[in-house]
């Protein structure tokens, strides 16, 4: 009678282990419609959330700005709304994250962002770490020098006694010591704001990057400072997100065409870049990268 008993309650464990798996206890997958998963790919996450977490810059004008109010300006930040109106998310649904050169990968590796839009040039190196859409826009390295300087007339020209100011994380300074100018005394700062800074206050005599970005502070600091106006590279700027996500990088993708297509990324360029005297160039081909 106790052994009859005993097998009786060994069965019905047996059944309740059954019944807990068949609904998904002990760690397995999330019922479906049970709302979106860390795992889930952008545009699950987008028309399950109606919402995203996009990484920009904040300190490039006409890019990547916050400004003091609160708000975001800029060709980046146009970009990004647009891509997330066509994932079905509303402007006003957005969280701006800051994504500084050196943290970008990071940032999309853990999942802090959705996506970034950042003057983030697509490279080999990088796209072993994150998916690119794009390119968005090419733009050409240059150098930001002041306006009263006129021994800096290319990368060739920069010496062994000329400071040389670029970003942690990013490519261009290596690039300049690496293939024109080995013996310039590389700087490198947290923010291109930084960079900015020290050239206006003489500590450093140059500043590198994509010139689009310099001609944004160039603007900031009417009769101080100009661009050497020799661009020495081709960036192709793409648009960040999770490694291997191909669904996201082809809806991505797509937009960026429609945004070329229908003149709004010839508009948000006028609108945010133009005032810099910058000439507005022809739109790149998107492919997925």
């Amino acid at each position: 009678m106790r052994l009859s008993r005993t097998l009786k309650a060994g069965a019905v464990v047996a059944a309740l282990a059954v019944a807990m798996t068949a609904c998904g206890g002990g760690g397995g997958a999330a019922p479906a419609g049970g709302g979106s998963t860390a795992a889930a790919g952008l545009v699950d996450k987008a028309k399950a959330d109606k919402k995203l977490t996009i990484g920009i810059k904040f300190d490039q004008p006409g890019l990547g700005l916050k400004k003091p109010d609160g708000t975001y300006a800029g060709f980046d930040v146009d970009v990004a709304k647009y891509v997330a109106k066509e994932l079905g998310v509303d402007a006003s649904a957005i969280t701006f994250k800051e994504a500084q050169s050196a943290e970008r990968e990071n940032l999309i590796s853990k999942g802090e962002v959705d996506y970034i839009v950042a003057t983030y040039s697509i490279t080999d190196t990088r796209k072993q770490k994150v998916n690119f859409a794009g390119p968005y826009f090419v733009a050409h390295q240059d150098l930001l020098v002041s306006a009263t300087n006129t021994d800096i007339t290319g990368p060739e020209s920069l010496t062994a006694n000329k400071k040389l100011c670029s970003v942690k994380g990013s490519t261009p300074a290596q690039n300049v010591k690496d293939k024109y100018a080995k013996e310039v005394q590389l700087q490198e700062y947290g923010k291109y704001s930084d960079c900015v800074t020290a050239l206006l206050n003489g500590s450093v005599d140059a500043v590198t990057t994509d010139d689009v970005i310099l001609a944004g502070y160039a603007a900031q600091s009417p009769g101080k400072l100009k661009l050497v106006g020799k661009g020495f590279t081709d960036e192709k700027y793409g648009i960040g997100l999770k490694k291997d996500d191909a669904a996201g990088t082809k809806a991505i993708t797509d937009a960026i065409n429609k945004m070329i297509a229908d003149g709004s990324w010839k508009k948000a360029l006028q609108d945010n870049v133009g005032p810099s005297g910058y000439t507005i160039p022809t739109p790149p081909t998107p492919a997925t990268a």
